[in-house]
C-alpha cells in the first residue's frame, strides 16, 4: 500500500503532472503551456520552438493546434506555448500601449524560459522564437530586445509597430523573416490602426542590416518561399522570405526556419 502513495505522490510532483498542453504553466498571474515530443522519456533534452500567439490569441488554442504539434513533435522538438497579457501583446507603440516598453512582455519570455527549463527537459541552446502577425510583433521586438534568449527567431507576418528602434541589444540575432506577398492585414508597408501604424518590413530590415553589419542579400528560395539571405562577417543569418498569399500560417513556415538555421549550425 506504502508503494502505490508513493507512486501517486511522485506522480502528483512531476512536471508533466503540474503541466502542460491541457494546464496552464502558472508564473505568477501569468501562465504558458507546453508539449513535449510524445513518447519523450522526461530526461532527455529537447530543443523548442516558443510561439507567440496573434491578435486575441492564446496558449490555449496553440495548444488546440495539434498537426503543428504533431510536426514538431516528429522532429524530437517541444512546443512552449506563451499568452499575452490582454487580448494582444505590450509593446512599444501598440494601440493600447503607445508608451510601453515591452519589459512587461520581456521580463515574462526570460521568466517562461527560467520556468520551462527547470521543469522540462529543455535544451535552451536549441530554442527558436517564432510567432504569427502580432505574434510576429512580438517577436521581432523579443530579437531586438533578448537576442541571447534563442539561437534564432523567426517572426511570421509581424513587424514593429510605428518604426523599428535605432538599435537593438546585442549579441546579433538570426532572424527569419516570413510574409505573405499580398497580406492586407498586415501588409508589407504596413497600415494605420487607431491612432499608430504597422511598420514597414523593409524598414525593420534596413534597421538589423545596418545593425548587424550584414552582406547583400542573395536569393535562396524554395517552392514554397521566395527568399533573400544575409549574411554578417560572424556568420549571423537575415533572411527575408515572402509566400503568394494573404494572411496566413502553415506550419511549413516555422519548419522552414528550423531546418534553415539548422544547416547553418546555428541548432
Amino acid at each position: 500500500m506504502r508503494t502505490l502513495f508513493a507512486l501517486a505522490a511522485a506522480l502528483l510532483t512531476t512536471p508533466a503532472a503540474a503541466c502542460g498542453t491541457d494546464t496552464d504553466c502558472m508564473i505568477g498571474d501569468r501562465h504558458y503551456r507546453i508539449s513535449m515530443p510524445e513518447g519523450h522519456d522526461g530526461t532527455t533534452k529537447v530543443g523548442a520552438v516558443v510561439w507567440a500567439h496573434g491578435y486575441r490569441g492564446s496558449a490555449r488554442g496553440m495548444m488546440r493546434n495539434k498537426g503543428f504539434l504533431k510536426a514538431m513533435s516528429d522532429k524530437g522538438l517541444a512546443v512552449i506555448a506563451l499568452k499575452s497579457v490582454r487580448d494582444d501583446w505590450v509593446l512599444p507603440n501598440a494601440p493600447q500601449d503607445k508608451n510601453a516598453d515591452g519589459s512587461v512582455e520581456f521580463n515574462y519570455l526570460d521568466a517562461v524560459i527560467a520556468d520551462a527549463s527547470e521543469k522540462f527537459a529543455i535544451d535552451t541552446d536549441r530554442m527558436l522564437m517564432s510567432g504569427f502577425s502580432a505574434g510576429g510583433m512580438m517577436v521581432w521586438n523579443a530579437a531586438c530586445a533578448r537576442p541571447d534568449l534563442f539561437a534564432g527567431f523567426a517572426p511570421i507576418s509581424g513587424t514593429f509597430w510605428l518604426e523599428p528602434p535605432e538599435t537593438c541589444a546585442e549579441p546579433v540575432a538570426n532572424i527569419i523573416h516570413i510574409h505573405g506577398d499580398n497580406d492586407p492585414t498586415v501588409p508589407l508597408n504596413g497600415r494605420r490602426i487607431a491612432d499608430t501604424h504597422q511598420g514597414r518590413v523593409s524598414d525593420a530590415l534596413a534597421m538589423y542590416t545596418n545593425f548587424g553589419g550584414f552582406g547583400a542579400p542573395e536569393p535562396e528560395s524554395t517552392e514554397m518561399l521566395d527568399c533573400q539571405m544575409q549574411k554578417n562577417p560572424s556568420g549571423k543569418l537575415l533572411e527575408f522570405c515572402l509566400f503568394e498569399g494573404g494572411h496566413s500560417f502553415r506550419g511549413d513556415y516555422v519548419d522552414y526556419a528550423w531546418e534553415r538555421l539548422a544547416a547553418e549550425g546555428k541548432l
